[in-house]
């Protein structure tokens, strides 16, 4: 195995999530050889002022050059399918944001090429690799609650509250036709299928635009920047502000979830309970650091991180993630082939069909199972 510090990435795509993934490679000692932007003059003025790579002058150019051998994507998601597939055609390793893409045919497709490719593939479910996420996976894996029988929590922002605020996933075009839950609540569900190592298996969804209309700046705006300067039109929304959504799992396993882009005062909150036959278990976003421990029979706990990047008492928050998960990406990279322990194309896909089902449950205003649709498309 070589050493991961001698693979060369780039990142495509310049707004924050985009300067979160060259900042992690960073750290790591993985060169970033330069960055694509939606265009070279955005590109230049990105790294100008983040401190960014010099950029390609076309995401092209970047697949040309012979030194990068890992290629992230943080683009808007209607990018994403053509991007991947020339990515894997180009033989390069590639890490793309979710949702790998626009619906569950391309996700299918996207996934049979990557395994038949022989490349890495990874999906950036990220919130999978906070400390204590970890932990309470082992935890459950070792039956320290018993048998899991109900999943709950959310996933809570207040970035889109006003008519005001926007962003180029309000428009389906660019983001889809779910937008918080494909957007958030796509992390809630991996995050808890994989801690509990039950698979979501039938969806009852409702969906509610609280905002019908809203106020579309003529300009760009950066995620999480808040509404642009100038000039606005009126927008019609057709993608979802919030969603409560019951859950089957597999093994007998019930849950419930809310999830919401328009909640006041909460600017991230992703949180989740697991309750046992014997104990329970529940965590925070904002509060990463802590596991609380429920308990019937004795005073509840509450476990403070010890294992993780950093001693304990050393806090470990969002961009930490992300180095944790790229240096398994990457471990994978350096060894030749693909592993078996950070999120997949195929949980990317997994992620797409129960999109599909919540979507046709709400539409349909009943249960609906999840149907993996073939990979052979």
């Amino acid at each position: 195995m070589s050493d991961i510090r001698d693979i060369k990435a780039a990142v495509v795509g310049t707004g924050f999530i985009g300067v979160v993934h060259v900042e992690a490679l960073r750290r790591l000692g993985i060169e970033v050889t330069g960055i694509v932007g939606s265009t070279p003059e955005r590109a230049a003025e990105k790294a100008r002022t983040a401190g960014l790579p010099a950029p390609y002058p076309s995401f092209e150019a970047m697949l040309e050059d012979p030194a990068v051998q890992v290629v992230h994507l943080t683009t808007p998601n209607r990018l994403h399918y053509e991007q991947v597939k020339a990515t894997l055609a180009a033989g390069k390793h590639v890490v793309c944001e979710k949702p790998l893409g626009m619906d569950s045919t391309e996700t299918a497709e996207l996934l049979r090429l990557a395994e038949q490719s022989g490349l890495v593939h990874a999906v950036n479910f990220n919130v999978r690799f906070y400390a204590q996420c970890l932990e309470a996976r082992a935890r459950v894996a070792r039956g320290d609650i018993g048998d899991v029988r109900l999943i709950s929590g959310g996933y809570l922002q207040d970035w889109l509250l006003f008519d005001t605020d926007w962003n180029w996933r309000l428009d389906p075009a660019e983001g889809g036709s779910l937008r918080a839950v494909g957007d958030i609540g796509s992390h809630w569900l991996d995050l808890v299928q994989f801690i509990t190592g039950r698979r979501v298996e039938a969806v009852m969804a409702d969906l509610t635009t609280f905002i019908p209309v809203r106020k579309q700046p003529t300009g760009p705006v950066e995620t999480f920047s808040g509404a642009a300067a100038g000039e606005t039109i009126d927008t019609a929304m057709e993608t979802e502000d919030a969603a409560g959504i019951l859950l089957r799992f597999s093994g007998g396993a019930r849950g419930i979830v809310t999830v919401s882009q328009v909640s006041a005062g909460r600017k991230n909150r992703l949180s989740f309970e697991v309750d046992g036959s014997t104990n329970a278990l529940s965590w925070i976003s904002e509060a990463p650091e802590e596991l609380w421990l429920g308990h019937r029979d004795r005073p509840n706990e509450l476990l403070l991180r010890e294992a993780g990047e950093y001693p304990p008492g050393h806090a470990e928050g969002f961009p930490d993630t992300f180095k944790a998960l790229y240096r398994r990406v990457y471990a994978a990279v350096a060894a030749g082939g693909p592993g078996d322990d950070y999120p997949t194309f195929a949980d990317g896909h997994d992620e797409a069909v129960i999109a599909d089902a919540i979507a046709r449950s709400h539409a349909e205003q009943r249960w609906v199972a999840v149907d993996p649709v073939p990979q052979e498309v």
